[in-house]
């Protein structure tokens, strides 16, 4: 360096040759700052899409770097040092195969990854109606078989009549659009078959138990989960993945074998020359719960879960309550009344009204297929109850059949569905990918998706690409 000093003139003394050497020296500067920038392009490039970075700097029009012959100046070898470290790194990553890189995670992380936090307050609002229900049925229990009240009709009147004096006067006190008067103007005839179907729904079920087994009711009560899956598709354009529908199987694989225990162990009740009649009653039910199921879930996503509650309770109460005078008022005459049966009722209507009230917030995060997914687990918390209070037996099938119901709602869970705002945008969709798979002038770097909305319960599962810079 002190020699380079020496040999170099003052400023304003240089001569022509060594102007000359100079300026050349910065031209090559230049140059190799152009290349550094394109291979920098490339680097990005590489990540981006995985192509060579070298072949996209040619392909960027970059110049090539001359040999480099003796510095002149120091600052220019200092630039020139710089730059050839750069491309040095991009060389590096340009030589690092794609397969190497991090380490794959392991199963923990994995299984860390996909129970996320929303994953698992998704499961735990579905057990908390899983536990309303099982509530609901150990009260119904004690009220026919220690009491003898066989009052179904009276027992729904009383939910929707809190449902009334909650939810109905909340809208008649609005104001706007959303008051009482406004909605039965616009909306009345749908909310009276609404409540119409979701009473009938009630009333078939609990009916059913008076002709057939207790394991046909569990069994064939499943059917509500394919109703659910065919109306979500067709009404409310809801589209599923592999993932969901070995979640669905998981689930009723799951109630098969809980069934499956109830007839090893002989709990099997019920009349069987009428057992036909009662299962179509279960049947019907559960039809009928599933297109209630669906509409609860379009209103509170769209309208105004105060709004449905309100109208349930309104044409709920109406209707049961010329139901109870129709059918059950020599029943309830019947009813030896005392301040345990008063107990009992008070308590039914109570779970009853948590199960309508909380109901619509699960559904509005997230469906009414994942719902009925996790009530699943009703019948299992009914016999947990029943080993100590009705001394069942206990089997270790009972166990496996909670847990792999419980892994059906992970795995259906874990993957998102996507809703499609018109049919035409999804038929669109798929018209456009098949194009652009045969048609090259249609080929394009950046392709946009149709207007779908996406609604996930759990986040994606994705493999970043591993880059190694030395």
């Amino acid at each position: 360096m002190r020699r380079l000093c020496r040999t170099t003139p003052p400023c304003g003394h240089l001569s022509s040759s060594d102007t000359g050497a100079a300026s050349e020296s910065q031209g090559r500067v230049r140059a190799a700052a152009a290349a550094a920038a394109a291979a920098a392009a490339a680097a990005a490039l590489f990540l981006r899409s995985g192509t060579a970075p070298l072949a996209a700097a040619r392909t960027l029009g970059a110049p090539s770097p001359a040999p480099r012959p003796p510095c002149v100046l120091g600052a220019e070898c200092a630039d020139l040092r710089s730059v050839s470290r750069m491309i040095s790194v991009v060389s590096t990553v340009e030589s690092v195969p794609r397969g190497t890189g991090t380490p794959a995670p392991s199963l923990f992380q994995r299984i860390r990854k996909l129970l996320t936090r929303d994953l698992l307050v998704t499961l735990a609002l579905g057990q908390v109606l899983s536990l309303l229900i099982c509530a609901i049925s150990l009260t119904s229990k004690y009220l026919a078989d220690d009491f003898h009240a066989n009052t179904p009709v009276f027992q729904s009147f009383l939910n929707y009549i809190l449902l009334f004096l909650v939810y109905t006067t909340t809208l008649a006190v609005r104001q706007g659009e959303g008051n009482l008067l406004a909605i039965l103007k616009q909306r009345w005839w749908k909310y009276m078959i609404l409540g119409l179907i979701d009473i009938e729904a009630n009333y078939l079920v609990l009916k059913a138990y008076q002709y057939t087994t207790l394991s046909s009711v569990q069994l064939l009560d499943c059917f509500v989960i394919p109703v659910v899956l065919l109306l979500s598709w067709f009404f409310l354009l809801v589209r599923y993945k592999a993932a969901h529908f070995v979640g669905a199987g998981l689930c009723l694989l799951g109630i098969s074998c809980m069934v499956g225990t109830d007839i090893l162990l002989g709990r099997q009740q019920g009349l069987e020359e009428q057992k036909l009649f009662g299962d179509l009653l279960v049947l019907g039910g559960a039809t009928l719960y599933g297109i209630s199921n669906v509409c609860e879930e379009y209103i509170v996503k769209n309208l105004s879960r105060v709004e449905f509650l309100g109208m349930m309770g309104l044409f709920g109460s109406f209707f049961s309550g010329i139901q109870l005078a129709v059918m059950e008022h020599k029943e309830l005459l019947k009813v030896s009344w005392d301040w345990q049966i008063g107990l009992l009722y008070i308590g039914f209507s109570a779970f009853m009204f948590g199960l309508y009230s909380f109901m619509p917030v699960v559904l509005k995060r997230t469906s009414a297929t994942s719902v009925n997914l996790s009530l699943l687990t009703t019948d299992l918390y009914s016999l947990f109850c029943g080993l100590f209070l009705f001394h069942y037996k206990f089997s270790c099938l009972y166990l496996l059949s909670f847990c792999i119901i419980i892994l059906g709602l992970v795995f259906y869970s874990s993957s998102s569905t996507y809703v499609v705002q018109d049919p035409r945008v999804y038929k669109q969709f798929r018209n456009t990918g098949s194009q652009l798979a045969t048609d090259p002038h249609l080929l394009r770097p950046v392709v946009p998706e149709p207007s779908v909305t996406y609604t996930s319960l759990g986040p994606e599962l994705g493999d970043d690409l591993p880059v190694r810079v030395a």
